[in-house]
């Protein structure tokens, strides 16, 4: 039987001009199934619309995919059901990543996704961010919606290799976030995101320590 949201997913990947194999396409729409059904009991996000899921989660996720084919070690902190960590290790088997969240029930789901869809290329991780400390460290630490500017990188400058950088997932463009943290970080690139049936703003930011 076809899945009712193959459409959906393919026609807004091709908008964000982002290649899907076909075993990428299914392994997203397993992950979104999976998704559906953890929520229901555990209440892994507020939207609960099959179809809103793909366009605000999956897609949204997607959408950043073509900014992390730099690096080969990503940490997604607060990654809470996964997002955009597991899009994003779904559509790079090559890298690693680590997920980190503090929420046991987040990650509990995040365990079950990892042993359904066989993604070997993941680590999670269940603690607070400030109690982690890798042997290597990461080339990016990816948030999406988890904290302020300042937070994310006082919170998380010890995950973040000497070369790495910080990708900030955000809605509208938070000039008073960015002036908190000038002092010691900048911003290095903006990145205007247009994501498939998503009302509103949403940009990605890069951002590096001055001292780098």
């Amino acid at each position: 039987m076809s899945n009712p949201y193959q459409s959906i997913l393919s026609k807004g990947a091709q908008q964000l001009s982002v290649d899907l194999s076909e075993q990428q396409l299914d392994l997203l729409l397993q992950y979104h199934q999976l998704f559906i059904k953890w929520n229901k009991a555990y209440n892994l996000t507020a939207i609960r619309d099959p179809e809103e899921m793909i366009y605000l989660h999956l897609l949204d996720s997607l959408a950043v995919h073509p900014y992390v084919a730099i690096a080969n070690k990503i940490i997604d902190v607060g990654t809470g059901p996964g997002l955009p960590g597991v899009v994003l290790a779904i559509m790079n088997p090559d890298k690693k990543f680590t997920l980190l969240d503090s929420n046991g029930k987040k990650t509990r789901f995040l365990f079950q996704a990892k042993t359904s869809l066989k993604l070997d290329n993941i680590t999670i991780i269940n603690d607070r961010v400030e109690a982690v400390q890798p042997e290597t460290k990461f080339d990016i630490v990816v948030s999406r919606a988890f904290a302020s500017l300042a937070d994310m990188t006082n919170w998380c400058h010890h995950l973040r290799a000497e070369d790495g950088i910080f990708l900030a997932m955000k809605g509208q463009f938070p000039i008073e976030e960015l002036a908190e943290i000038e002092q010691d970080y900048q911003l290095v690139n903006r990145y205007d995101l247009q994501v498939p049936g998503v009302d509103g703003e949403r940009c990605l930011l890069e951002i590096v320590a001055k001292s780098q």
